[in-house]
C-alpha cells in the first residue's frame, strides 16, 4: 500500500457503498472563536464496527468528538446519525439517540463513590434500573468490588473502567465515543481496557475510538482515519494501515 498524501486523498468510503452507515460526518468545518480548528472533515462509521481515529498531539481528535456531540458547534457541513440530521442539537438530545461520549481523562466524579456515580449516570436510585446495575458489576467486577469506595481513590484502570460503566447507563447507547482510554496507563491495564472495548463491539456497539497509542487502536479496529492539522489526511482499512510502515512513520510518527 502506498501512503496517501495530502494533495491526492484515497475515495472516502460512503454510505451507498456499504449500506448501512450508523454515523455520517459530512465536510464539516469547526471554529473556536477565530481559531479554525477542523477543515471540511468528513468520516463516516458502519453500524458495528470500531472505527480510529488517530493523529498526533493538537491534531483535532477531541474537537470531531467534541463536534459530533453538539458540544463545539460546527459552522458547515453535517453530521447525520441513522440519516437524522444531528448537529444543530443540544448535546443532551444526542445523547438521547444513543450517542455516549467517554472523554479524555475520564472525568469521574472523585468526591462520590463507585455506586454513586454509576446511579448519577442512571438518573436513578433503584426500580428499573436495578438489572443493569447488577449486569455493570459482573462485567467490571474490580467495581462491584469497590462500590462504595469513593471514585478518587481508584487506580487510572479502575476509573477508566468505571467512566465506560457510567457511559453504558443511561439512555441506551449504540454509538461510543471513546477519547484516549489508555492514557496514562499501564501496559497489563492497556490490555485489559482493548479487551473491553472488544467485548463491547462484539456486543454490537459501534465504536468511535481516538487513541494516541496508534498501534492500539489499529489492532482494534475495522477502519481507521488520520487526522493532521484538522484535516483527514489518509483512510484505509485499519490492517493496511498498521502495515504500511511508510505512512506510520510520516503520519503519526511511529517507526
Amino acid at each position: 500500500m502506498v501512503a496517501v498524501s495530502k494533495s491526492e486523498p484515497e475515495p472516502k468510503r460512503r454510505a451507498d457503498e456499504d449500506g448501512d452507515t450508523l454515523l455520517s460526518v459530512d465536510s464539516i468545518d469547526t471554529h473556536y472563536g477565530e481559531s479554525h480548528i477542523l477543515f471540511d472533515l468528513s468520516l463516516s462509521i458502519d453500524r458495528g464496527d470500531i472505527v480510529a481515529l488517530v493523529g498526533r498531539n493538537g491534531a483535532g481528535k477531541t474537537t470531531t468528538l467534541r463536534s459530533i456531540m453538539g458540544l463545539t458547534p460546527v459552522t458547515n457541513g453535517e453530521i447525520t446519525k441513522g440519516g437524522e440530521q444531528i448537529h444543530r442539537r443540544e448535546p443532551h438530545e444526542i445523547r438521547n439517540r444513543g450517542i455516549s461520549w467517554i472523554p479524555e481523562e475520564r472525568r469521574v466524579f472523585t468526591g462520590l463513590t463507585v455506586e454513586e456515580n454509576l446511579r448519577l449516570a442512571a438518573h436513578s436510585g433503584d426500580g428499573a434500573q436495578a438489572d443493569r446495575f447488577e449486569e455493570i458489576y459482573r462485567r467490571f467486577p474490580r467495581l462491584d468490588e469497590r462500590r462504595g469506595q469513593d471514585a478518587g481513590t481508584l487506580s487510572g484502570g479502575e476509573q477508566q473502567m468505571l467512566a465506560i460503566a457510567r457511559a453504558l447507563l443511561g439512555p441506551e447507547t449504540d454509538l461510543l465515543l471513546l477519547d484516549e482510554p489508555s492514557e496514562g496507563l499501564a501496559p497489563q491495564i492497556v490490555d485489559d481496557v482493548a479487551a473491553i472495548i472488544r467485548e463491547l463491539n462484539e456486543e454490537g456497539v459501534t465504536i468511535l475510538l481516538v487513541e494516541q497509542n496508534a498501534e492500539m487502536a489499529l489492532e482494534l479496529a475495522d477502519y481507521a482515519y488520520v487526522l493532521e492539522t484538522g484535516a483527514i489526511v489518509h483512510e484505509s482499512p485499519a490492517a493496511e494501515l498498521a502495515t504500511d510502515r511508510e505512512a506510520m512513520e510520516s503520519y503519526l510518527g511511529v517507526k
